[in-house]
């Protein structure tokens, strides 16, 4: 299992993976990015439509595989 995760992992390099992490958390830029608005509304509880669920998903999986990816690659080091 470790070994298909560190291979999805290397197959995104960071050149690539850091401006769209950031990008597209960060997305749309005014009034507020949308996973910040949908973390605000997880903290709260009221993160209960489908679309809404969808959306922290989309707009945080970019930034979670980058973390993922440094974690991995701090640790190796």
């Amino acid at each position: 299992m470790t070994d298909k995760i560190n291979i999805a992992l290397d197959y995104f390099p960071y050149a690539t993976l850091a401006p769209l992490a950031i990008v597209v958390a960060l997305l749309p830029f005014a009034p507020q990015p949308h996973l910040v608005e949908k973390l605000i509304m997880l903290k709260n509880g009221t993160l209960s439509k489908p679309i809404d669920i969808f959306d922290l998903f989309m707009h945080g999986t970019p930034l979670a595989l980058l973390m993922a990816k440094a974690a991995r690659d701090y640790l190796i080091r």
